[in-house]
C-alpha cells in the first residue's frame, strides 16, 4: 500500500477548513492533480521542501510535500484573484 494515502493527504489539506466551510480538497482527483502540477515543478528545477526524503522521484517528493504541509493547495477562484 501506498503511504500516505489520498485519505491521510485529503485530512492533511483540509485540516484548517471551519466546520461548515467548503474543503479545499473533496476528491481524489484534487489530489492527483496538485501532486502531478507540483511534480512538474519539481522536474523543472524547483527545490524541494519535504524533510524527509523517502525517494528521489518527483511525484514521491510532491505527495510528501503535501503530506507534511510544506505545500497549499488553493482553489481556482483564489488563484485568479
Amino acid at each position: 500500500m501506498i503511504h500516505p494515502s489520498y485519505v491521510e493527504l485529503m485530512k492533511v489539506v483540509n485540516n484548517d477548513v471551519v466546520i461548515g466551510e467548503e474543503p479545499v480538497v473533496n476528491s481524489r482527483y484534487s489530489i492527483v492533480i496538485a501532486a502531478a502540477k507540483r511534480a512538474r515543478q519539481i522536474i523543472a528545477g524547483d527545490e524541494t521542501m519535504a524533510d524527509k526524503a523517502v525517494c528521489n522521484k518527483p511525484l514521491s517528493m510532491a505527495v510528501e510535500e503535501i503530506y507534511e504541509g510544506k505545500v497549499k493547495i488553493i482553489a481556482d477562484a483564489e488563484e485568479e484573484e
